[in-house]
């Protein structure tokens, strides 16, 4: 950004009032001046327009300066108000466009002049806006001619093109204004505009940048972003077709990754593994409650962290490790110590197993959409967002090495990607895997197969004699359901659950299972 002079000064300080009084007072910072830019831009992240410098000398030669800045304000400006003004909208238009194109840079650009019109149009229908005249002097490639060949018919005004009739004809028809038929409309714009993103795409139009102003994904907040994949993920049908959108923006998600999503696999110099979030997107959509346990203070002291050793301390909670055989103040490192809890009056979320089958008869998660997956996801979720530790039993045929164990943590990424692992083998189960897992004070177990388990009695007898709280879903209905069900059916601590159709999922994993150990909503 260059310093402006005092003439860009004055003229940003004239007209940025007026500009937003005629947009209500938009809360938007004080625009600035740009050397290397188009024409104009608006960074999403920071909320700021920028004017290119050279555009407006260029243009004032022809009109009033202070038009083509007004001009150029009320395009970003309604940009910001109306279309995308949020990542999650700007993800869904481009995913519709995609659809029809069927190609990233023809999909890019169709989405970006689709987001100008609606703009523009929005602006000029409801405002007295400068924006016609300035068009009327634009240098225009082919698309532009298009664009502003429909301005002409759906504005009422001339802006000196000649030709597209049949394109402005089609393109008219469309209800830019209605923002619930953008999904439709975007596709409906694409498929009329595709023949001359061909031609651009020929004479290398599509790597020049829009002359409005391309409106990219990396400029959005990291809270927007998120946001945004987790309404793609509720939209998708497969995770094929959640993975094909995510990976056309992997550079730019990666580089704006916040803190969170980088511990979970995701930011800079890493691989986007677009499956794996795919899941984990969906699952944050359900927000699968969890009823705590009860507990109490157990009056045992043990070592909780470090902290530094002042005179009068006691010698005996010196930790001589970390502190390298001195006894100095600010050197010294002591053990705070906290009271330990056991079940009682208080409450705490128990650690949960997370048990998942991935033998030949389930759906491989990368494939399609997983119902056992999406469940043990929610799981997951739900207690990692309870500040519970989660481990992982992935299994299919434990006995030929089918079988992935993830000890006790709070990596939201590896347990993902735990649990999303497929063997697609036989579907055999080591108790004694499980029963290394049970540490410390019961864990929640949760259980999610199709129950075709050639040691099902095994398990069974395990349930009944261990007193772990176990939610138990089942995909599909069969004789092994129907044995586990009768077995269980007098366990207080059990309760078992069926998926058949995905909607099952939230109607169960956030309806039924909120019987048992959720707390009542409301």
């Amino acid at each position: 950004m260059d310093r402006p002079s005092s003439k860009e000064k004055d003229l940003l300080k004239e007209i940025w009032p007026r500009v937003r009084r005629r947009h209500l007072y938009p809360e938007l910072p004080h625009p600035v001046w740009e050397e290397n830019l188009e024409r104009v831009a608006l960074e999403i992240k920071e909320k700021r327009i920028s004017l290119s410098r050279g555009f407006v000398e260029e243009m004032s030669q022809v009109m009033d300066e202070e038009e083509v800045v007004g001009g150029l304000l009320d395009h970003a400006v309604s940009h910001y108000l109306y279309c995308p003004w949020d990542f999650s909208t700007h993800l869904k238009l481009y995913s519709e466009a995609k659809r029809v194109l069927k190609d990233k840079q023809m999909a890019m650009r169709a989405t970006d002049y689709f987001m100008d019109v609606v703009a523009d149009t929005q602006c000029v229908s409801q405002k007295e806006s400068p924006l016609p005249r300035l068009y009327a002097h634009v240098k225009r490639g082919i698309m532009d001619e298009a664009i502003h060949a429909l301005y002409q018919r759906i504005w009422g005004v001339n802006l000196g093109v000649e030709g597209y009739e049949e394109v402005a004809r089609k393109l008219s028809r469309l209800p830019y204004l209605d923002r619930r038929r953008w999904p439709e409309t975007i596709r409906r714009f694409s498929k009329v505009v595709q023949s001359l993103l061909e031609m651009e795409e020929r004479f290398g139009g599509l790597n020049r940048p829009s002359p409005m102003g391309s409106h990219g994904l990396q400029n959005y907040s990291s809270q927007e972003i998120e946001q945004g994949l987790k309404d793609l993920a509720a939209a998708s049908e497969s995770p094929a077709e959640f993975k094909e959108i995510v990976e056309d923006f992997e550079e730019d998600l990666l580089e704006a990754a916040s803190p969170n999503e980088r511990g979970m696999g995701l930011g800079p110099g890493r691989s986007l593994e677009a499956d794996i979030l795919y899941y984990m997107k969906l699952a944050e959509n359900y927000n699968l409650p969890i009823r705590k346990t009860p507990m109490h203070k157990s009056g045992s002291l043990y070592p909780h962290h470090h902290v530094p050793w002042e005179v009068g301390r006691p010698f005996q909670d010196i930790d001589p490790w970390t502190s390298f055989g001195k006894i100095m103040p600010g050197i010294t490192q002591i053990w705070e110590r906290r009271e330990g809890e056991v079940f009682g009056e208080d409450e705490g979320t128990p650690d949960c197993i997370v048990m998942i089958d991935s033998s030949g008869s389930m759906i491989n998660p990368r494939q399609q959409l997983s119902y056992a997956v999406l469940g043990a996801a929610c799981a997951c979720d739900a207690y990692l967002r309870n500040d519970a530790r989660v481990a992982v039993y992935n299994f299919s045929d434990a006995n030929a090495g089918g079988a992935q164990i993830l000890p006790f943590n709070r990596h939201r990424f590896e347990i993902y990607r735990a649990i999303c692992h497929y063997f697609g083998g036989g579907t055999k189960l080591h108790l004694e895997d499980i029963e290394q897992l049970q540490t410390g004070r019961n864990p929640d177990i949760f259980l999610i197969t199709d129950m075709q388990i050639t040691n099902l009695e095994a398990l069974i007898s395990y349930f009944n004699e261990h007193a772990n709280r176990v939610t138990a879903v089942h995909i599909g209905d069969n004789e092994h359901v129907q044995t586990f069900r009768r077995s269980m059916k007098l366990r207080k601590n059990i309760s078992i659950y069926g998926v058949e159709k995905k909607e099952d999922i939230p109607k169960i994993v956030l309806g039924k299972i909120q019987e048992y150990f959720a707390r009542p909503s409301g």
